[in-house]
């Protein structure tokens, strides 16, 4: 159903998700840096205090651990900052991009999308819960740079010198750590979890505005070549099959880092004998 003029401005249109998602994660990730920044210099003015004269000993504890907990609140200032803009902003951006996206690919007036009652309530379902895991990795961080500089000042008011090289280990800040303990440096973890809230966020506004407008059935999925339905593993495979709108519902997305797109097939409302994962 597809032609090359077509797929050219789609994929016009895909780059610009793609750059939104970049934009973020590069911003998120060199505000994450202000804490491993941080943290490298409290340990250097630490060890340089732990060898140095005893006068004013207390007092320099005192201010580098201030400088440092100053930075920490930068950090918490600007990510918190930019996860609102990321659901405020740029989700309903990826929203409206996928849902012109999918009009112009059914061959459709993209003026046909317009913020309905709908539509606003179905991005405010979406970047909520987004939000919320923004902030929850947000505070976490906070969390751990506080545990670290308690751990830091126990040290250096100790009688042994400070292990710097422990420290690092055992409070990584430039990690995210998973519930299972895995650690991941902090762009792979924010490449994920932001394409993975863009590319879901996108697909939406791409299914609702296959329902609501042009009252679809089907959808057609494009993906990468051995990317399953419902998750990367699955045999059955996505790409090039049409699928339910109910099934796009449940699976916008296999998994984080997926390319999945989703284009609307009016054309096939009211055929029978279709099923889920037919060839397109």
């Amino acid at each position: 159903m597809t032609t090359p003029v077509r797929d050219a401005r789609t994929q016009d249109d895909r780059q610009e998700l793609t750059a939104l998602i970049a934009a973020a994660v590069a911003q998120l990730t060199r505000t994450w840096a202000i804490l491993h920044t941080s943290q490298t210099s409290l340990l250097q003015r630490l060890e340089q205090i732990e060898g140095g004269r005893a006068v004013g000993r207390t007092r320099r504890i005192r201010e580098a651990l201030t400088d440092f907990n100053a930075a920490v609140a930068e950090y918490d200032r600007r990510a918190r900052a930019l996860a609102e803009r990321w659901a405020a902003q740029d989700l309903p951006i990826a929203y409206r991009d996928g849902a012109v996206r999918a009009l112009r690919a059914a061959e459709r007036d993209v003026h046909l999308f317009t913020w309905t009652t709908e539509h606003q309530a179905a991005i405010t379902g979406l970047t909520a819960p987004f939000w919320a895991d923004l902030i929850r990795r947000i505070t976490e961080a906070v969390r751990r740079a506080q545990a670290f500089a308690r751990a830091a000042q126990d040290a250096v008011r100790a009688t042994s010198a400070v292990d710097a090289a422990a420290l690092l280990e055992e409070h990584p800040l430039d990690t995210v750590i998973y519930a299972n303990q895995a650690r991941h440096p902090v762009r792979s973890w924010a490449s994920s979890a932001l394409s993975w809230q863009g590319v879901v966020t996108a697909n939406r506004g791409a299914i609702n505005i296959a329902r609501l407008e042009l009252a679809a059935e089907w959808m057609e999925v494009r993906d990468g070549p051995e990317c399953g339905f419902v998750s990367h593993e699955d045999t059955d495979h996505a790409d090039g099959t049409i699928r339910s709108i109910e099934d796009c519902a449940t699976f916008p997305s296999a998994h984080h880092g997926c390319i999945r797109e989703l284009i609307p097939r009016p054309d096939l409302t009211g055929r029978t004998g279709l099923e889920s994962g037919d060839p397109a």
